[in-house]
């Protein structure tokens, strides 16, 4: 087992991180920027290293004052958290160059996943199921065309090295074909450094349905279940639950099957998420996350596992703790993402938090990183904190989250608070009624 973890990242996710370590017994240090030297896991983490000024490009995607703080701390492994390197292969590369353990895959399965062309291709050949589209890159205008009549319209055109939303566009006829495919390339350069986009076909009520993976490394794997994420606004997960309403158990237990062979045949190690639009009782991969998801703590609410703590282990080469016949899912669980942001027009809020009051009782969990007098910075993402909700079946676990919003107290800033209360309120989310352009379409009418 390590010794000593750094903890490349901020906020929530890194106060996770550490609470994990701790509970192992494992020495912390953090990294930080002068903006979060006052954050909460810099207070509570046994040693911390100030690596730059509050832009990303120059402390948390520093990876030369990361490797640094390794070496004069004397750390021997590394956790990324989600978000800045925790997908860059290039920083695992160079942590194994310096005997460091980077907490996750290898760099080459990071680079295979990371693009979405040879992560497409990597799925097919695993025996996962794809949506229609092309092999690969798409660069002219009239090879557009014929793969876009082969698979029918309306088709998507997507950022090969993208996410969130940039470099997507939808084409709903081949008269709007020739300007998204320039858009998307155009985004996608700008965003990415890399224009390279493909063609898929575009369904039109799908759920986002994900499958949460892990890996010895050495052909075992296993599944921890699906998490339902239709809920988006701009192609950004709000709300995530555990299990999907849409899925039956048939359903459930064949494509965490077949994501768990995937994993196993392909010699992952570590945690990862592999995504799909699930439509008419069909799956279709869109991409896989080679790290612990935002919304990792609805799965370890059914499961009672700690995904974190399996990480470690995994990275210290103790295998995986559990079969998949221990696996055992219990009830149902629901997060909602907190963010500092107008709950209308999702516009940032940063500022100081004049009071901050969570809620408790039975089966409520918040993770968040944030106190009375904590002053957010304008710098990163607005995410604040995650209220997670496990119930003995769906109803329960939404009567439980309608009284943990109404308890839940945050002055002096906006957040999207109010929207949840909307939410949990709402006909169509109590029956489980929603695909992933519900809520834009809710928020259009509410305008």
């Amino acid at each position: 087992m390590f010794q000593k973890i750094l903890i490349a990242n901020r906020g929530e996710i890194a106060l996770r991180v550490l609470r994990a370590c701790k509970e192992l017994g494992i020495q912390t240090v953090v990294v930080h920027s002068t903006a979060d030297a006052d954050a909460m896991h810099v207070r509570l983490a046994d040693e911390s290293v100030c690596i730059g000024p509050p832009p990303s490009r120059d402390s948390y995607l520093n990876i030369h004052q990361i490797v640094a703080a390794c070496e004069i701390t004397g750390a021997d492994a590394v956790h990324p958290g989600y978000g800045f390197l925790s997908e860059n292969a290039k920083f695992a590369d160079i942590l194994a160059a310096h005997n460091i353990t980077f907490i996750g895959p290898t760099g080459d399965h990071i680079r295979v996943m990371g693009d979405k062309i040879e992560a497409k291709r990597t799925a097919k050949r695993l025996g996962i199921p794809v949506v229609p589209g092309s092999d690969g890159a798409v660069t002219e205008e009239k090879e557009a065309k014929r793969i876009a009549a082969e698979i029918g319209y309306p088709v998507i055109i997507k950022a090969s090295a993208g996410g969130g939303g940039r470099g997507m566009k939808v084409a709903h006829s081949e008269a709007d074909l020739e300007v998204a495919l320039q858009t998307a390339r155009s985004e996608a350069g700008a965003a990415f450094g890399d224009d390279a986009v493909y063609i898929e076909k575009y369904l039109q009520k799908p759920r986002h349905i994900e499958v949460q993976v892990f890996g010895d490394g050495f052909g075992r794997g296993v599944h921890f279940g699906e998490r339902d994420c239709s809920l988006q606004r701009r192609h950004q997960k709000v709300w995530e639950e555990a299990n999907s309403p849409a899925l039956n158990a048939e359903e459930r237990s064949r494509i965490g099957g077949i994501c768990a062979k995937a994993i196993a045949d392909l010699g992952y190690s570590g945690a990862g998420t592999i995504e799909f639009l699930y439509e008419n009782g069909e799956f279709y991969f869109i991409e896989m996350n080679t790290r612990l998801q935002v919304e990792h703590p609805v799965t370890e609410a059914i499961t009672g596992i700690d995904l974190v703590h399996e990480q470690i282990r995994v990275a210290s080469g103790g295998g995986l703790s559990v079969r998949q016949e221990d696996i055992k899912f219990n009830g149902h669980a629901i997060e909602c993402r907190i963010n500092a942001e107008d709950p209308r027009t999702f516009t940032p809020s940063p500022g100081t938090i004049t009071h901050f009051h969570t809620p408790g009782g039975l089966g409520i969990r918040v993770d968040s990183g944030v106190y009375s007098g904590y002053k957010i910075p304008p710098y990163y993402d607005s995410l604040i904190g995650k209220l997670i909700v496990h119930g003995r079946n769906r109803v329960e676990c939404m009567m439980r989250l309608r009284r943990a919003l109404d308890e839940f107290v945050v002055d002096g800033i906006k957040t999207t608070l109010p929207l949840f209360r909307d939410l949990v309120g709402n006909a169509d989310i109590a029956n489980g009624d929603y695909d992933i352009h519900w809520l834009e379409k809710y928020l259009a009418k509410e305008e």
